[in-house]
């Protein structure tokens, strides 16, 4: 009964994604990225891809801090440590976890350049993985870009999951 629950579910998640899609490829006909790796403009191809693009662009817009990440994998674990440690709030999307995890990964990959995980966006801006965002950490610039949020993302997400909220541990 619970398989079914979760197929009925994941079913649902797919066709609202692919409708989401469908109103905003009608509306906009292509996308321009500019804030975000090396991707400036892609014509709707393929509509998961598509809408992988978007979700990702929604959520790290919506988001000061936003971590892509897998749940076993250790430079992940860095990278959220690192913002535990500031007591800086983030957004964490659990790739492995995720019913679209490996698509938003290739999302990812040509958004950023970079395939590995975990990928770190600030204030919609990919700052790399767990290496950087330690590294950056380590020279004193993590928290001067996550007091820059704008203010778009100060605000509570509607989950209630990132919010951008920054008190820095002294």
């Amino acid at each position: 009964m619970d398989m079914a629950i979760f197929r009925a579910s994941v079913i649902l998640d797919v066709i609202l994604i692919q409708i989401y899609c469908l109103h905003f490829v009608s509306s906009f006909g292509f996308f321009t990225f500019l804030r975000m790796g090396n991707l400036t403009s892609s014509t709707a191809g393929g509509l998961s891809s598509t809408a992988c693009v978007q979700y990702v662009q929604e959520v790290v817009t919506q988001n000061c801090v936003v971590i892509f990440s897998k749940t076993t994998c250790p430079y992940c674990k860095m990278a959220k440590n690192v913002f535990n440690e500031i007591g800086a709030t983030y957004k964490v999307v659990e790739l492995d976890e995720h019913n679209d995890g490996r698509r938003l990964q290739e999302a990812l990959a040509r958004m950023t350049g970079a395939r590995t995980v975990p990928r770190v966006f600030i204030n919609g801006n990919c700052i790399g993985g767990g290496s950087d965002t330690k590294q950056l950490h380590q020279q004193g610039k993590l928290v001067p870009l996550i007091e820059q949020c704008a203010p778009c993302c100060a605000a509570s997400s509607s989950d209630g999951s990132g919010s951008g909220q920054f008190e820095s541990a002294k």
